[in-house]
């Protein structure tokens, strides 16, 4: 099972939830404290591209945790702290005559997640069914149109699959996300490659692609829709890479980044994390 540990470890360090066929044995609890940035972008990914009017950096501080409720069965906690800025912000709608800029800084609570994994077959590939929910926990400033999240709940249910080897490990996964308060569902598809390049040293590659349905009729305040901050109908794909260097068997480091190939309504920006675990 030590193997599967460091593919969890290794699979849980990007974006907001871990997406692994790999489950805690009974009793056992995995935690993560990681810091991921998207730094100083302006420009969003549109039909056409357009600008945010400001420099936006979006930092997210997120504790992550797994704790085995059987040996196939986990429950997942994910508290996600989001440190939002704008710089040099001007309102188009406005015409003061000269520099009118403003800097904004929101600090808040995004969508705390909680959720249930279960490993149903186990001989050689594993396929792993999870469900989660994010509740409505975000904040929004209307002076600035900063969202810290979606104003909805969000409903994700997910069918993974993954397969380790000597020093390789395979997963995919495939599902959705069904939001409430009139925004529209996302249809997710991705997967990654690990290799273990030494006895404490893990590369990954990964692709990971949301797709609206574009099903939703919420109608969001103009504020919030010239930052691109949690609003309608965000489709994107994204590539990246993934490492992780275990300090000692219970304790470990990791870091990633991903950029999208497309996308539309998200920043055209690479976000990068980094991240400290811990095994009991």
């Amino acid at each position: 099972m030590k193997n599967s540990f460091t593919i969890l470890a290794l699979c849980s360090g990007f974006f907001a939830s871990a997406q692994s066929p790999w489950t805690q044995e009974k009793g056992s609890f995995y935690t993560q404290l990681s810091f991921t940035t998207i730094a100083s972008y302006t420009d969003i990914f549109g039909d056409p591209n357009y600008s945010t009017f400001g420099d936006i950096t979006d930092n997210t501080i997120q504790l992550y945790g797994e704790y085995g409720l059987t040996n196939q069965t986990s429950l997942i906690v994910n508290l996600p702290v989001k440190v939002i800025s704008i710089n040099n912000f001007e309102d188009p709608r406005i015409d003061c005559g000269g520099d009118c800029s403003q800097d904004f800084t929101e600090t808040a609570l995004g969508n705390l997640e909680i959720g249930i994994k279960h490993n149903f077959y186990n001989n050689d590939w594993l396929f792993t069914g999870q469900f989660s929910v994010e509740a409505n926990t975000s904040t929004y400033n209307s002076i600035s149109g900063i969202r810290t999240g979606y104003d909805a709940y969000t409903f994700t249910p997910l069918f993974l699959a993954g397969r380790s080897f000597n020093k390789t490990y395979l997963q995919a996964f495939i599902g959705a996300n069904i939001r409430t308060n009139g925004y529209s569902s996302n249809f997710k598809i991705g997967g990654e490659v690990g290799y273990k390049v030494t006895n404490r040293i893990w590369f990954a590659g990964f692709v990971d692609i949301v797709k609206s349905l574009e099903n939703g009729d919420i109608i969001l305040p103009i504020e919030n829709t010239l930052t691109a901050l949690y609003v309608n109908d965000q489709d994107y794909g994204v590539f990246g890479l993934k490492a992780i260097g275990e300090i000692t068997n219970k304790i470990g480091a990791t870091a990633s980044f991903g950029g999208a190939f497309f996308g539309n309504n998200v920043a055209q920006q690479v976000a990068l994390n980094v991240g400290m675990y811990h095994k009991f």
